[in-house]
């Protein structure tokens, strides 16, 4: 039964289902490789603001990639995006696989520049796809099928996040970069057989000036996406796993499968995001919808905060206080990639879409940098501060946003 209905499905979704396995695959290695690099050079003693500055070409990369990669798939395809993310991923892990003592924290850099382009390709390939698939009068089901992709790709990040402690404990840093490579061009070679050629392509192919988006709603909501990354990464991507791993001496399996856990946790909590923001009701999110959800955010991070700087039960109160974060911005990230979705232009949607996971990399990349400078001068009370501040903007900003004309 479940082999008639796969053969009877479209070309065309047999084409996503494709594309999104694909990003499964890579993303369960952008999470291992992350972990792995964050661990490992704190284990070689590198402080938290030169792991930080590891990720710098990784999230500047993502800003241009996501720009230029959206013009790059309305011209060529999303099928050749998606297989040229691949194969870049499969040369920067390569470049990872030599002896330590010959990984310069520039060549480790440099490496990431690439897993940061590949890993933005393939995002706006897949998030683009699904455009395709879905009636444009038929919100709820779109709604619903951005939660579940982007809510199984986040998922399946936390597993590569405890793939990569586990990996390590196992593995060396080199066996684990080796394994993952070998992994990956399995599927890379699948997909240059089974991808066809025609997937988002735009009618006419559009300018390069095309690629800075001039509608009202893209611009405010990739501004209020923005600082709602720039609000997770600043106390999530470096300080929050040196902090465990040096505050309660966690090693890198705890550690691995602690951050892990929030990230699937995470993820599911996006797949279910319509049934929680009222699609059982008949009712699609709208931009204020966005504005209240970052308004219960803003008020978490100050409550941790506190709890560290009073040495209030430190360790559960993180515990407690993350796994609320995360399933709060779960909703506010789920109900965001549905309005850039909904937002965005049927021919041509990865400009529309690219454009915004620009300002999505921007936000990454600010929040890697502070994460790393901010704890290390001032603790991690502070970068939960500043991560207060950033939500609140973006609960400002997403007030800014006009109703969508198209409803369920």
């Amino acid at each position: 039964m479940g082999l008639l209905s796969l053969s009877e499905l479209s070309p065309q979704i047999k084409q996503y289902l494709m594309i999104t396995t694909n990003y499964w695959a890579f993303t369960l290695t952008d999470g291992a490789l992350r972990m792995l690099v964050v661990l490992y050079f704190h284990q070689l003693g590198y402080s938290p603001i030169k792991i930080a500055m590891l990720f710098l070409f990784y999230e500047i990369f993502g800003v241009i990639t996501n720009l230029v990669g959206g013009w790059l798939g309305a011209r060529l395809g999303l099928n050749k995006t998606m297989n040229i993310g691949l194969a870049l991923q499969i040369v920067a892990l390569s470049m990872l696989a030599i002896p330590a003592d010959m990984l310069s924290m520039l060549y480790v850099m440099m490496a990431q520049a690439l897993s940061g382009i590949a890993k933005d390709l393939n995002k706006m390939s897949a998030k683009s796809a699904i455009k395709l698939l879905v009636p444009g009068n038929a919100q709820g089901k779109l709604y619903q099928w951005i939660a579940i992709l982007t809510g199984s790709k986040n998922a399946l990040k936390g597993v590569g996040f405890f793939m990569g402690g586990l990996l390590l404990t196992l593995l060396s840093f080199k066996g684990a970069i080796i394994l993952m490579a070998s992994m990956l061009s399995v599927v890379w070679v699948i997909s240059l057989i089974a991808l066809k050629n025609d997937l988002g392509k735009a009618s006419a192919k559009p300018k390069f000036n095309d690629i800075f988006s001039k509608s009202h709603n893209i611009n405010v909501l990739s501004a209020a996406r923005m600082f709602l990354f720039g609000a997770r990464d600043v106390w999530f991507v470096v300080a929050l796993p040196v902090f465990l791993a040096a505050t309660f001496n966690w090693d890198h399996w705890w550690v691995g499968g602690f951050m892990a856990s929030w990230v699937v946790g995470y993820g599911i909590v996006q797949s279910f995001a319509p049934f929680i923001t009222g699609k059982h009701q008949g009712r699609v999110p709208q931009g204020n919808t966005a504005a209240i959800w970052a308004s219960y955010l803003t008020f978490i991070p100050v409550l941790i905060a506190l709890a560290v700087y009073f040495n209030f039960y430190i360790q559960a109160s993180i515990i407690i206080g993350l796994l609320i974060f995360g399933a709060v911005f779960a909703i506010n990230s789920s109900l965001h990639s549905y309005l850039i979705v909904s937002y965005a232009g049927n021919d041509g949607v990865s400009l529309d879409v690219g454009f915004y996971y620009m300002a999505n990399a921007m936000g990454r990349l600010i929040g890697t940098i502070l994460s790393g400078w901010v704890y290390q001068a001032y603790g991690l009370v502070a970068c939960l501060c500043i991560s207060s501040v950033f939500v609140a903007i973006a609960a400002i900003l997403s007030l800014q946003l006009k109703p969508n004309r198209v409803s369920d």
